[in-house]
This record gives C-alpha cells, structure tokens and sequence, in this order.
C-alpha cells in the first residue's frame, strides 16, 4: 500500500468514525454467532470497537440452542411453531434460567474483559419489558411485547454502558413470559429511537430463493416486504425476523440491516459503505 491509498484508508475510517459516533445501535445477536466459540470471539471484539468508536450499542441476544441442550438433558422435547417456542410453565424455569442467568452472564463477562463496561438484564429489571400473552386462557408462556419502560436503558446509555437483555417479558401478576428476541429487539430499537437495527442471521440476508445465495436483496423497501410475505417467500424463522423489521421501519428507524452473523466481523463490515453485506430494509 502506498501513501495516497494509506491516507485514502485513513479519511475513510475518519468518515465513519464520524458517521456512526453518539449514533444508537440495537443489535440481535443469536444463531451460529452464539454457537461457534471463534465467532463468538469475533462478535464480541466488534461490539467492543464499535463502542470505543462512538456507537451506543444495546445487544439482545436469542440462546435457542443453550435452551433445546437444558431441555435435552432433562428429557423435555422442544415445540415450535412458525418458528416460536411453544413454553409451558415447566419450560418456562428453563428458558429464564439459560437466558437470563447462563447466557446473559456470559456475554456480560466476555464484554467487561475489556475496557467497555456491560450490564446484563432481563424483562424484570426496571420493568423493562411487559409482557403480553399471546393466550390468556392457556399455559403456554408465550407472549408479544406490550410496553417497553426505556428509562433504564437511556440512564446506562448515557453512562457509556451497554445493555445486554434476555428476551424476558413480565406480566402486570410477575409471571415471566418467552418473547422472541427478534420482537424484542425490535420494540427496543423503537423504544429508545435507535438510529439502526441490526439483525445477526444463519442466513445471508433475505433470499428470493432460499437454495441460491446469488438471489439475495441487498436493499428492499417495506412495500416489496409485504410482497414477499404474502407470495411465501419470506416464511419459518424468517417470518418474525422481518415482521418485527416492518415494525421497527414503521416507528421511525431508519434502517434495519439483517447480516450473516456466520461471516466473522460482518458485524464491522456492515457499517462500511463500499462493503455490500446482508439486507437492508428502509421505508
């Protein structure tokens, strides 16, 4: 590399230093990211320079997998349904203390290793998430997102911590509800006016055909989502991925980014310009 493409590299990085400095950033962080210990390290190390560049992050995080082993190891065989988990009272005490106690912690420890300074919570904390059950009638331990109280998210944010939530929901009678983290992070994204919404994936992005990665939407608008939902392409664990998008463009983010998250520093990569990397969504 010579001179003039150093000094090219270096106003690029101070272009996006610039760009994304005081900006709010909600990331979802789940699947292979989570699972492969190498990743993991990759996605970590990501969330700490883009904190020390500026950015104020606020990572939810899934832990499907950690969940389905506990669940394994006490002969307890996991129900989905268009890609929600089915959770009785039962599995309930399972997915809180995996997602609240297990991975919560683990990431909030990987985080404060380094010079940033992370706080771990759940739907409990500061009545952070209510949730709303999705039946009222039945034992199933599911539910939407009915209000998001952001207060203690704007007092760590403005202290330069990064909030680590389990996708936790509370009811007004205590009880703890399993709210898909996708939701999740969408209401939050909304709730504290984030600037951008990005979504780690095990996939590349959205796929007109899910067998040919030559087919992926490097850009789409809320109408073509629409389109693309009601013809089936978009379908499974995609479908809340991209529902909760819509909401998110709809309350006023201007931008949700769904990346793969099997791609180390991907996370990085998603906020340089000249680099094309999953789906962006706009309005």
């Amino acid at each position: 590399m010579n001179y003039s493409d150093k000094l090219a590299s270096f106003y690029e990085i101070q272009s996006i230093l610039q760009d994304i400095r005081g900006k709010r950033v909600v990331i979802k962080y789940g699947g292979a990211a989570m699972k492969n210990h190498r990743l993991t390290e990759r996605v970590i190390k990501n969330m700490i320079l883009l904190r020390e560049m500026g950015l104020q992050c606020v990572i939810v995080h899934g832990g499907g997998p950690a969940i389905n082993d506990w669940l394994k190891k006490l002969s307890i065989q996991p129900e989905f349904h268009e890609g929600i988990r089915i959770t009785d009272p039962e599995t309930m005490q399972i997915v809180q203390m995996v997602l609240a106690g297990q991975v919560n912690k683990n990431l909030v420890a990987l985080l404060n290793e380094s010079t940033v300074k992370a706080v771990g919570l759940s739907g409990h904390d500061g009545k952070l998430i209510t949730a709303l059950p999705i039946d009222q009638e039945s034992n199933n331990r599911v539910a939407n997102v009915k209000a998001i109280d952001n207060e203690i998210l704007d007092v760590l944010l403005s202290h330069d911590y990064i909030p680590v939530i389990a996708p936790i929901g509370v009811d007004t009678s205590g009880l703890s509800y399993n709210i898909n983290a996708d939701v999740v992070a969408g209401y939050i994204a909304s709730a504290i006016n984030a600037d951008m919404l990005i979504m780690l994936t095990d996939t590349p992005g959205i796929l007109l055909d899910s067998n040919d990665t030559s087919t992926l939407l490097e850009h789409v608008n809320i109408r073509k989502i629409y389109q693309l939902i009601e013809s089936g392409i978009i379908h499974g664990g995609m479908l809340p991925k991209v529902k909760s998008c819509l909401k998110v463009i709809d309350s006023g983010v201007r931008t949700v980014k769904i990346i793969d998250g099997r791609i180390p520093d991907s996370l990085i990569l998603s906020f340089m310009p000249e680099v094309s990397i999953g789906t962006s969504i706009v309005n």
